[in-house]
């Protein structure tokens, strides 16, 4: 069967064996919410954006391929409904997917979608899961503009049923979510830090979860790599850097999901979309 590019991941890149979904090892699921955006708005166009600039990607990263462990790419989650109607929707899926022993990597869309990801993967696994976020901001607030659903509270939310977080690359913080660092025990390295020191390998906690999920908002990086996103707030991270970073992470542990979001994309910016596309490709290969 012909794949259409289009609507598939690395489509173009894709033989028809390596897009069936009982057989693919990678599962993307585009989930275009925007509901709490807050600044610059268009996350909604984000996973189409990135759709379509992975067509232009190059099958192999050295050697090696993602795409000779099959990915398939589901319609995505219906945002027309409710908040969060919408987040149950993409629970469930995510859950399903994890508990098929495949790998889901969920293309957003704003920040909010995190917590019902997370929740779905560890429903699937039951196990102790710990949250690697790269972000400018903490999302730590209780609620933000009332709502403590919202994108800027997100880490909150899981933080308060017990998932341990590990923040790097934060530049924009409240101090609000200062205390809340302290009392949810957050590791963090702040984003001055790593880019000032160069910084490219940490080690996390011994008592951190060895099960690893993922959360990467684009406006970790610097607004000079990727500046199509709701909050470009300067002196972020390098390309190299966020995944050198993400490599150290998994020093003796195991990635089981991760998510890719808050892409805003624009009409004159093709930069932003090939970057985001390219991340998410990338971050494949350590799975």
């Amino acid at each position: 069967m012909k794949i259409d590019p289009t609507t598939q991941f690395l489509g173009s890149e894709l033989f028809p064996e390596e897009n069936i979904p009982g057989k693919a090892k990678f599962h993307i699921i585009p989930c275009p919410m925007e509901e709490t955006v807050s600044f610059g708005v268009g996350t909604r166009l984000g996973p189409g954006e990135i759709l379509k600039a992975s067509q232009e990607l190059e099958r192999n990263i050295g050697d090696i391929s993602v795409c000779n462990d099959g990915i398939y790419t589901h319609p995505e989650i219906n945002c027309d409904l409710s908040h969060q109607e919408s987040l149950t929707e993409l629970e469930k899926l995510v859950y399903e997917v994890a508990f098929e022993k495949k790998f889901p990597v969920i293309i957003g869309g704003e920040h909010s979608l995190t917590s019902a990801s997370v929740k779905g993967v560890r429903r699937a696994i039951g196990e102790d899961i710990g949250i690697i976020q790269i972000d400018a901001h903490a999302d730590l607030r209780e609620d933000y503009q009332g709502n403590p659903h919202s994108h800027a509270s997100v880490m909150r939310l899981l933080a308060e049923l017990g998932f341990r977080i590990a923040s790097l690359g934060v530049r924009a913080i409240s101090t609000e979510e200062k205390l809340a660092r302290k009392k949810f025990n957050v590791f963090s390295i702040d984003g001055e830090r790593l880019v000032r020191e160069q910084i490219s390998f940490f080690e996390l906690p011994d008592d951190f979860p060895k099960k690893l999920y993922l959360s990467l908002d684009f406006d970790g990086l610097d607004p000079s790599i990727i500046p199509s996103v709701g909050t470009p707030v300067p002196g972020g991270l390098s390309y190299y850097q966020v995944l050198d970073l993400i490599q150290a992470s998994l020093e003796g542990r195991q990635i089981v999901g991760f998510d890719a979001v808050e892409l805003s994309p624009s009409k004159y910016d093709l930069v932003s979309s090939f970057c985001a596309a390219s991340l998410i490709q990338r971050i494949m290969h350590f799975v």
